[in-house]
C-alpha cells in the first residue's frame, strides 16, 4: 500500500521535497499540501498537482494519512511533531530539529515516547561523493586521521534577510550555522566522528543587518585526535561550494560540494565530477538538484516498509546541534569546551 502524507508548509524549502515526492507516486500519494497562506497555495499550485489546504487540523485529524513533512519555519518543529506524535504519523522534518537543542531533545523524546519514525532532512550525506568517501574511511583508506577541516563560504544578499524573522534567534535559531554550514557540519561528524573541544570567533551581523551569526571561524580537536578548522560565511560573494578536507597518514581527501578528490601518498588518486548546478551557494539558495532530497525520503519510506530506524534520525541530528551550540559558546568569550 502507498503510504499517505500530508505537506505542512509550502515556503521557499518545499521544491525538492514535493519534486522527490512526484519521483516517488509509486510510493506515496500526497493527500493535501498546507499553507496558511492562500498566496503561497496558489503559487505552489502553478507547479505541482497535489491537493491544497487551508486546514492543518484536518491533516493531523485524518486517520488514512500515515506520514507528514513538516517543512515550517524551525521555531514551529517541535510542536508540529509533537502532535504528530500524539496522533501515530510518522515525520519527515526540514533541518534543524527546531530553535534550540533543549527544543530538540523534547522532541526527540516524545518521538520515541510515541513510537513514530522521525527522518531528518540533512540529504549532504547521500550524496555519492559523501557515500564514497565514507567508505573509504570505514576501510582506513586514509589511514589514521590527523586533519579535519570544514569550509563554507556562502553569499546571501541583504534581501534575503529582509525577509519577515529570517536569521533571528525566535524563528530560525541562529544565523549561518544552524540556518547553512549545518549540512556541511552534520557531514563532517558523520565522516570524522565526534568534536572534543572548540575555540572561536563568531561576527553577528558582520556584513548583513541581522540578529544573528553571519560569519564564524573555529578551531575544532576530534575525539579521535585530528585538528581542523571550521569556516562558515553568508558574506563570501558571490559564493562558492562547501568543502571538507580530511586528512590522513596514508593520503588526504578533498569534497568540494559534490565532488571528490583523493590522492594516496602510494601514488594512487580517483576524482569524481561535481554536479553542474552550483549548490545553492548564492542568492539562491534553491539551486541545487533535489536527487538528495529523494535519497533521504526513499530511506524514510524503506524505514518504515522495513521496521528499521531512517539513517538520520533526531538523536544523530542533535550531533551538530550539540557542535553549533559549542562554537557558538566558544565565540561569545566562554571558554573551550566540549560538545
Amino acid at each position: 500500500m502507498k503510504h499517505r502524507i500530508g505537506l505542512i508548509g509550502l515556503g521557499m524549502a518545499v521544491t525538492p521535497h514535493a519534486r522527490s515526492l512526484a519521483d516517488l507516486q509509486d510510493r506515496v500519494e500526497v493527500v493535501a499540501a498546507f499553507s496558511r497562506s492562500a498566496r503561497r497555495r496558489e503559487a505552489f499550485a502553478e507547479n505541482f498537482p497535489f491537493p491544497l489546504t487551508g486546514d492543518l487540523d484536518a491533516i493531523f485529524d485524518d486517520p488514512s494519512i500515515d506520514t507528514i513533512a513538516v517543512l515550517t519555519p524551525p521555531g514551529s518543529h517541535l510542536e508540529l511533531v509533537q502532535r504528530a506524535a500524539a496522533k501515530g504519523k510518522h515525520v519527515l522534518l526540514e533541518k534543524p530539529l527546531d530553535i534550540t537543542t533543549a527544543r530538540a531533545e523534547t522532541m526527540a523524546a516524545a518521538a520515541e515516547t510515541a513510537g513514530i519514525t522521525v527522518a531528518v532532512m540533512l540529504q549532504h550525506r547521500f550524496k555519492p561523493a559523501a557515500e564514497r568517501l565514507r567508505q573509504i574511511l570505514a576501510e582506513a583508506g586514509l589511514g589514521r586521521l590527523v586533519g579535519v577541516s570544514a569550509r563554507v563560504p556562502l553569499w546571501r544578499p541583504q534581501s534575503y534577510y529582509d525577509v519577515e524573522g529570517r536569521g533571528t534567534r525566535a524563528r530560525d535559531g541562529g544565523g549561518v550555522l544552524i540556518s547553512q554550514a549545518i549540512h556541511t557540519l552534520d557531514l563532517m561528524l558523520s565522516l570524522a566522528g565526534p568534536v572534543s573541544r572548540v575555540s572561536a570567533f563568531v561576527g553577528y551581523g558582520v556584513a548583513h543587518k541581522m540578529e544573528t551569526e553571519d560569519l564564524v571561524a573555529a578551531a575544532l580537536r576530534f575525539e579521535n585526535g585530528a585538528i581542523g578548522v571550521v569556516e562558515a560565511s553568508t558574506a563570501s560573494y558571490p559564493g562558492s561550494a562547501e568543502r571538507i578536507d580530511i586528512t590522513g597518514t596514508a593520503g588526504t581527501a578533498a569534497l568540494a560540494g559534490t565532488g571528490l578528490e583523493v590522492r594516496w601518498q602510494d601514488g594512487r588518486s580517483e576524482s569524481s565530477t561535481p554536479d553542474a548546478l552550483p549548490g545553492g551557494v548564492g542568492a539562491d539558495p534553491m539551486a541545487f538538484s533535489h536527487h538528495y532530497h529523494l535519497a533521504v525520503w526513499r530511506d524514510f519510506f524503506d524505514a518504515l516498509d522495513q521496521g528499521r530506524p531512517p539513517r538520520i534520525p533526531p538523536r544523530e541530528a542533535l550531533k551538530v546541534h550539540y557542535l553549533i551550540d559549542a562554537i557558538l559558546g566558544a565565540g561569545s568569550g566562554e571558554p573551550g569546551r566540549k560538545t
